[in-house]
């Protein structure tokens, strides 16, 4: 799945639920977009220095539009209410993307917990794998019905409006999974880290809004970075990024979060041992130690090559 860069026209805007609008990008011209599959987001890139990652909550197969649900978060940093006060039908969009962190891995049963807003990357992943005939079983919490988005797309699953019946058990949930059972889950921090608790690592699958606390750096001093298409080697603070110092010599990277969070800053390591600080890598994809998000991870030793 390619990155692009497309400018894209808001086709319609609707009200998906209590704080939550609902828009439909299409292309101007009614071309087909690039091709996604269930899990992957795109960057809105609303300013010059405001871009922002929604989930595509559509249907894959339709290559004419994508849709995306976006919360307005009145404690955010502006994104969200760009798109709600300034976003409306007609207007044209930067979009970059699509982008797939968040894969759904082949398994005869998932498990699905959903939190609010984080139900927007669950929608195509639960209808592919009914497509496919697997079992899928769905757990949405929210505040009430009235924020939930998409009720109407997730008749037979299970609905924990919060008013009604308290927090989702995560222990009822999650405590007997059947062999073979994959648990993907997406929504704020304390239902991420609940999950984590009860679920093994190698059968969970997460995606983050807001970076995790992973404490402080392995190293607390300088360290060195070679880049391998140059042959240059620069040398990076204890207070800053490598992105930053990237930067600086000249070398241009993307970027949207900055935090670890949207996965587009992805870059080889060829050598060395990285301090992984994202929200994004399994621990087996860190133990790996081949990629890295150079937005906020480090080196774990003093010096790393990378594939830049």
């Amino acid at each position: 799945m390619s990155e692009q860069d497309l400018q894209l026209v808001v086709a319609s805007r609707t009200d998906g639920a209590e704080g939550v609008v609902v828009l439909e990008l299409t292309d101007p011209a009614g071309a087909d977009l690039p091709a996604w599959t269930p899990g992957a987001h795109v960057d809105l890139v609303l300013t010059d220095d405001l871009v922002r990652q929604y989930s595509l909550c559509g249907d894959p197969g339709d290559r004419s539009r994508y849709r995306i649900g976006v919360l307005r978060e009145p404690a955010g940093r502006g994104g969200s209410a760009h798109v709600h006060d300034r976003l409306h039908e007609g207007d044209e969009v930067r979009v970059r993307g699509p982008r797939n962190h968040f894969e759904l891995v082949g398994a005869p049963r998932y498990v699905f917990v959903a939190g609010g807003i984080g139900i927007t990357p669950i929608l195509p992943m639960v209808a592919a794998v009914r497509a496919a005939g697997g079992v899928a079983e769905v757990h949405y919490g929210g505040r009430s019905r009235r924020s939930m988005a998409f009720l109407e797309e997730l008749e037979g699953h299970t609905l924990h409006p919060q008013d009604e019946v308290g927090l989702i058990d995560l222990d009822a949930v999650l405590g007997d999974l059947a062999p073979g059972t994959l648990v993907y889950c997406c929504g704020p921090e304390p239902l991420l880290a609940a999950v984590e608790e009860r679920v093994a690592p190698e059968v969970l699958h997460l995606e983050r809004f807001t970076p995790k606390d992973v404490g402080d750096p392995v190293r607390s001093d300088s360290f060195e970075v070679e880049l391998s298409l140059s042959g240059t080697t620069l040398t990076v603070p204890p207070d800053r990024s490598i992105m930053a110092v990237l930067r600086d010599h000249g070398v241009e990277m993307l970027s949207s979060c900055e935090e670890g969070t949207c996965g587009t800053c992805e870059t080889g390591v060829l050598e060395g041992e990285v301090d992984h600080r994202d929200s994004l890598l399994t621990p087996a994809e860190q133990a790996a130690n081949d990629v890295m998000f150079v937005c906020v991870s480090r080196a774990a030793c003093p010096r790393l090559v990378l594939e830049l």
